[in-house]
């Protein structure tokens, strides 16, 4: 039978914007994640135009890894982190984005950074874009709505891949870009591409434009990398949800297999280098016309990936003959899934889609896969003795990694590593909020900013350490 690797990256994972701080130190300029506020699970984070004063943005300051991170490394390898997932602010690196010339005090940061992770035995994983888009490119450019923005990341990405060539392996270029397949949302098009959008927009034909531009740009900084140094590894990162038909209707399955096709998109031009015809023939149906020359179709072909990244924290399920009622939320048309539980903020736990969706990957791309993000969103209470007994954490996590290791051994799927998603407690992309928690690590700050930002283990910290120690055969 098959068994984990030896050299499986078990590991944590975090955004820059989430955890770093020091929004304003360093060089460093305003990003998308900095003029969004905190909202709840039932008030949405209000994009504001600029940084307003009056206006609490979490993630000025975070959890300050930008001067902690000596301190929370420590705790990293103490658990046995083989790898620690995290991304390049890239405001950080050209304040504004249209800069000629990187800045020294950033690129400076990520090379203290990458020694101390390096020093403790860590592989840094890298994304180039998690939701740090300079705002500037979005107040002169549009984002990724302009082709120009395209130069713009490719010149970011070769300055910080051929800064630190020798001590990043493993790369990814945009996060959870698939996200955008709702383009109704604000959120994931802004975060992800710069993109605002007026009432009076055909949404679905910007996104797509923008998207292509990312594709592209990420297919140039991909072929790039490759020929600098063939030790590189790049992937893509895509939003794994996979969706379910409520019923063995044959209408509730084609629902369910045409929401999927929405989001495989963007993998297949990731893995594959062209469009597939479901895209086309879906773009002609709703009279999509892109900006696509025949020299991004070149570039395309030459700069796929050789890793699949992954997020996953739920499935979803559609049913063709839903009621409003029965609708979780319109933008996305899911609806409730009645044989499994939810979490606090109504994330339908289910450790089977993990393995549902491995297989998914494995099979439509051959290509190894690397989960990047997995975690519990809780609320923690200490006991009596200040301890956070979050046993609903060590079971969500032990269950996915069970399903995990089925894909590996009894699936032949080809897996990477595994990094749990905000392995310290981090603010929330989604809410803003610092008291949605997914750490092993407490950080003692809450929902309006207050608290000592002291770190202290939970439960969870000692049973990792152990799962790692074990390489996955004491859960």
């Amino acid at each position: 039978m098959r068994k984990i690797n030896e050299n499986f990256l078990w590991g944590g994972a975090v955004a820059a914007h989430q955890c770093e701080g020091a929004f304003d130190l360093g060089g460093k300029g305003p990003n998308v994640s900095d003029i969004m506020t905190a909202g709840t699970h039932q008030k949405p984070r209000e994009i504001t135009d600029g940084i307003k004063d009056g206006k609490y943005y979490p993630n000025h300051e975070a959890i300050d890894f930008y001067h902690k991170h000596p301190e929370d490394i420590k705790l990293f390898a103490e658990m046995g982190f083989k790898a620690f997932r995290t991304s390049i602010n890239w405001s950080r690196i050209f304040p504004k984005g249209d800069e000629e010339l990187p800045n020294e005090e950033g690129l400076a940061f990520y090379d203290r950074l990458f020694d101390e992770l390096l020093a403790h035995g860590i592989e840094p994983v890298i994304t180039l874009s998690h939701f740090e888009m300079p705002y500037h490119l979005v107040k002169e450019y549009g984002g990724f709505a302009n082709r120009k923005v395209i130069a713009f990341f490719v010149r970011y990405a070769k300055a910080v891949i051929t800064r630190f060539q020798h001590k990043v392996k493993y790369w990814m270029t945009f996060n959870e870009i698939n996200n955008q397949a709702d383009a109704q949302m604000d959120l994931f098009p802004f975060t992800c591409s710069g993109i605002l959008f007026k009432d009076t927009d055909n949404r679905e034909q910007i996104m797509y434009q923008a998207v292509h531009y990312e594709l592209v740009a990420s297919a140039e900084v991909v072929k790039f990398a490759k020929e600098l140094n063939p030790q590189l590894q790049m992937g893509c990162m895509l939003a794994m949800v996979p969706i379910y038909p409520f019923s063995c209707s044959p209408e509730d399955i084609m629902l369910a297999t045409e929401t999927m096709n929405r989001r495989w998109h963007f993998g297949d031009v990731f893995v594959f280098g062209e469009y597939n015809e479901v895209s086309k023939t879906w773009w002609e149906k709703k009279g999509i016309e892109l900006d696509i020359t025949e020299e991004d179709l070149q570039i395309l072909k030459e700069g796929t990936v050789d890793y699949i990244g992954l997020s996953y924290y739920m499935s979803a399920v559609v049913k063709h003959d839903a009621t409003d009622e029965e609708i979780l939320h319109p933008a996305f048309g899911f609806v409730k899934n009645p044989t499994i539980e939810v979490s606090d903020w109504g994330w339908a736990i289910d450790p089977v889609g993990l393995r549902i969706t491995l297989n998914w990957l494995h099979q439509r791309y051959r290509k190894p896969c690397f989960i990047v993000e997995n975690g519990l969103g809780a609320y923690d209470q200490a006991n009596d003795q200040g301890l956070i007994e979050d046993d609903y954490r060590i079971n969500y996590l032990k269950a996915h990694i069970e399903q995990m290791k089925l894909a590996i051994m009894e699936d032949g799927v080809d897996v990477l590593g595994y990094t749990v998603w905000g392995c310290i407690d981090v603010i929330s992309f989604g809410t803003g909020e610092m008291e949605k928690r997914y750490g092993f690590i407490h950080v003692d700050k809450d929902n309006q900013g207050k608290g000592t930002m002291k770190r202290s283990k939970k439960k969870s910290f000692d049973w990792y350490k152990k799962v790692i120690e074990t390489n996955g055969d004491v859960l």
